[in-house]
């Protein structure tokens, strides 16, 4: 198995976090709807994963019930800088990320596993 690499604790996933799992209402021409919570975090995965492996691998690792994994592909960037010896040249890498969505209620502590 093994196909999280590692799970996305950045400040924009954390963002993402914070805005699903808050319950919000609103209105659509004079009703109003409810947008239940949804808690969602991230993983760099491999890119050879499928959506079941991740959310097999996920439920296993976290004690957790997934309802939806999204992923996307991140193509690698080329970037160049100037120094005193030139111009150097390289590329970041490309990396698969997933969006896990879990059934409300569960959480994941991504601390709990450090010793």
């Amino acid at each position: 198995m093994g196909f999280i690499i590692k799970p996305l604790v950045t400040e924009k996933m954390t963002k993402i976090t914070d805005k699903s799992s808050v319950e919000r209402t609103y209105k659509v021409k004079g009703q109003e709807r409810t947008k239940k919570a949804e808690t969602k975090y991230g993983f760099i995965v491999k890119p050879e994963a499928n959506k079941i492996e991740i959310k097999k691998e996920i439920e296993g690792l976290y004690n957790v019930t997934v309802l939806d994994v999204n992923t996307i592909r991140y193509a690698g960037k080329r970037s160049a800088r100037y120094t005193k010896a030139g111009l150097v040249k390289g590329q970041k890498n490309a990396f698969k990320k997933a969006i896990v969505t879990l059934k409300d209620g569960d959480a994941i502590d991504f601390y709990s596993n450090i010793e």
